[in-house]
């Protein structure tokens, strides 16, 4: 197979200053809250408490494609491949192999809400009210995999390499082997976990309103954790994360569903240590849903849908002017991902090293070497252009001296 070596830009990221940057209102969809979404290559699908609703257009435009679902609200929404999976507050999985035209039930008799699903390689977890189920044949067949997860209550799920963690009532808990036992890294936590998302070493956790809620990040996988947060995020319920190479965005929910006490959307570029609002043009800041889909961030709001911001408005790259180094090594999660056909790797050297950035299918096969050679320390991207590849979750490798990384990204037409 044909591979291209493409061409390297060192470069940070920054906030963008520009004054008219703002938020717009999406052709709103018309169930009701927004509740999760998922982008599947040029498409994004937003589930609500009225079905699911899919914008081929950056959210132009969004059509209804709720045939064969129930008509309670979608909590969780996911893909695999050309398969769309979508979990209900009533019970139960879903799937539509056509863009969301029909769906079949995939979990008949479930009566408990399904809260995430993710999907890590063969591998299909839900989490429910009643904890984590697992599928390994597309959702045809589940079986319960709970061993050490003391709280069943489980909001959310997230995969980082080979790690699995889920954010549950009672803190948060990792898996190293698909489930099939637990380990407590929040031990004596209390408060409801409700966001994760992760780069690198970092894991991060938004949580609900109770006595510690907020944002709290760990540095070392979960063994260790710090509450962060200035402001308007410390002590406030977050309803959801979003990463953007190395931004960080996190939306606040209004308190009671009362939206008039909501905060909207801000942004960390230093992992969460300090925060800015970002909601400019924002009307509604009772803020219940985020994802980067393509080049724009989108918001999902209680009560006027769906409303989108260019990333360039807030994020940009500039050329490095000095000598200015990382202090470790780090590899990023490439953006945008989900990707149609091209992507970015970021990656960061605190010293020259011989780097190699090499890309494998599932099987462990190669299909594509970025980068091979002798590189400064300094941050450094590069373009991985899929084009002659097909549908799939690949992964991403990047070794320099003794520093190892491995992360996955997923390539939908």
């Amino acid at each position: 197979m044909k591979t291209q070596l493409i061409s390297l830009t060192v470069a940070i990221i920054f906030v963008c200053s520009s004054a008219n940057a703002q938020w717009v209102q999406t052709n709103a969809p018309s169930g009701g809250r927004v509740l999760c979404f998922t982008p599947a290559g040029t498409n994004l699908f937003a589930g609500t408490e009225g079905g699911v609703f899919l914008s081929t257009n950056n959210g132009t435009h969004w059509t209804a494609v709720n045939s064969g679902l129930p008509t309670t609200g979608i909590v969780s929404l996911a893909v695999n491949g050309t398969n769309l999976f979508a979990g209900t507050f009533s019970g139960g999985v879903f799937f539509s192999t056509n863009s969301g035209s029909s769906w079949i039930a995939l979990s008949a008799g479930w009566t408990i809400p399904v809260n995430a699903i993710v999907v890590s390689g063969q591998y299909l977890f839900a989490g429910t009210t009643g904890g984590v189920v697992l599928s390994t044949d597309n959702g045809i067949d589940w079986t319960a995999v709970n061993t050490g997860l003391t709280s069943t209550d489980v909001w959310t799920l997230t995969v980082v390499g080979t790690n699995l963690f889920a954010g549950t009532s009672g803190g948060v808990f990792v898996s190293t082997n698909s489930g099939s036992s637990w380990t407590a890294l929040s031990p004596g936590w209390t408060t409801p976990v409700r966001a994760l998302a992760a780069f690198g070493t970092n894991l991060f956790v938004g949580t609900s309103y109770v006595t510690g809620g907020g944002f709290y990040r760990s540095t070392d996988n979960g063994a260790s954790w710090s509450m962060l947060g200035e402001g308007p995020t410390a002590g406030h319920a977050i309803s959801s994360l979003a990463l953007a190479g190395t931004n960080l965005f996190a939306g606040l929910p209004a308190y009671g569903r009362n939206p008039n006490n909501g905060r909207g959307v801000y942004q960390s570029t230093d992992s969460g240590a300090t925060w800015a609002a970002a909601n400019t043009g924002l009307a509604d800041k009772d803020v219940t849903a985020l994802v980067v889909s393509g080049t724009n961030l989108f918001a999902g709001t209680s009560g006027t849908g769906v409303w989108m911001r260019p990333l360039s408005e807030m994020v940009t790259s500039v050329d490095i002017t000095s000598g200015e180094s990382p202090r470790e090594h780090s590899l990023l999660q490439n953006y945008p991902n989900p990707f149609n056909p091209s992507t970015t790797i970021r990656y960061g050297l605190p010293n020259p090293s011989h780097v190699t950035l090499t890309v494998f299918n599932s099987l462990g096969q190669q299909v594509a070497q970025l980068v091979n050679g002798e590189m400064e320390a300094g941050y450094h991207e590069v373009k991985f252009d899929a084009s002659g590849l097909s549908s799939a979750i690949y992964f991403y490798r990047l070794r320099a001296g003794d520093f190892v990384e491995t992360k996955r990204l997923m390539l939908l037409r």
